[in-house]
């Protein structure tokens, strides 16, 4: 895990945040969250100076961070789009949507388009069962997504 030192101006950028939580109980998940609020991801670089100020080792941290899915290591896209994997969706036809959809994307689950415009992240279950299969781009829901629905995201997030 070679990770590089962080950068003076992302130390001092954090720090408050850090500084708020460190004396509170449990405070790696409130760390993580103003961090995430802050740039909108978890730069990978900052965890040796969490890891620092919490006491605890890098690997704790980590391993929190690649844990849970909303703690990227990267920018996402200029669209997110969230689709659901669940068994409810899988079985209204979402594993033939979810094809289609990284095919017209050109990314694959976990990824971001070459071009910034669409970071595809897999969900599971965002309770619109009854309108399977169901995503979610940029926070707005879609539910019955299929084939049309696809292609009408794919121009959407591509313009």
């Amino acid at each position: 895990m070679g990770m590089q030192p962080a950068s003076t101006d992302l130390i001092t950028s954090i720090m408050p945040i850090i500084d708020r939580w460190k004396q509170e109980e449990g405070p790696l998940l409130p760390i993580l969250n103003g961090i995430l609020r802050e740039f909108g991801y978890v730069p990978r670089e900052v965890i040796p100076t969490i890891a620092d100020a919490l006491n605890l080792s890098r690997a704790d941290v980590y391993g929190v961070v690649s844990f849970y899915h909303d703690y990227r290591a990267e920018p996402t896209g200029r669209h997110v789009l969230k689709l659901c994997r669940a068994e409810a969706c899988q079985s209204m036809g979402g594993d033939a949507v979810a094809e289609r959809l990284q095919q017209l994307l050109g990314v694959r689950f976990g990824e971001t388009s070459i071009d910034g415009s669409v970071t595809l992240e897999p969900v599971y279950c965002l309770g619109l069962c009854a309108c399977a299969p169901s995503a979610m781009l940029d926070g707005e829901v879609i539910g019955r997504l299929d084939e049309a629905k696809a292609a009408e995201i794919a121009a959407e997030v591509r313009s």
